[in-house]
């Protein structure tokens, strides 16, 4: 069968929390935002700073639940800063027999990190 890689995931305007220079890299997600979109940990995922346009690949570390963590770890921290708004996407493939029904989870943000909506 064939397959289509779609958007499974997105954080959508999430704000960055920290940015962490002398760490080995990655991105730290509070884990209640993972949960609500089904992102796992170490999966890969695709960072826009909508600040500067600086998009990256890394992959997920479980934060703490409910810290509204989103932070920047590495040298990726260099280009992401406190403040930032951020769309973090994960992908994956469907059978193209599935995509007429499909649909990605988004978790939206509105200027902040606390009370996210899920659409």
């Amino acid at each position: 069968m064939k397959e289509t890689t779609v958007l499974k995931c997105k954080l959508h305007n999430a704000i960055v929390t920290d940015a962490n220079l002398l760490y080995e890299g990655s991105i730290t997600i509070d884990s209640e935002f993972m949960k609500k979109v089904g992102l796992n940990e170490w999966e890969k995922v695709l960072v826009i700073n909508q600040s500067n346009a600086v998009r990256i690949e890394t992959y997920v570390i479980r934060g703490e639940e409910n810290s509204q963590t989103i932070c920047l770890n590495g040298p990726s921290a260099r280009q992401f800063q406190k403040g930032d708004k951020v769309i973090i996407c994960a992908f994956h493939n469907v059978e193209n027999s599935e995509l007429e029904y499909y649909s990605p989870q988004i978790l939206k943000f509105n200027g902040s990190n606390d009370n996210p909506v899920l659409l």
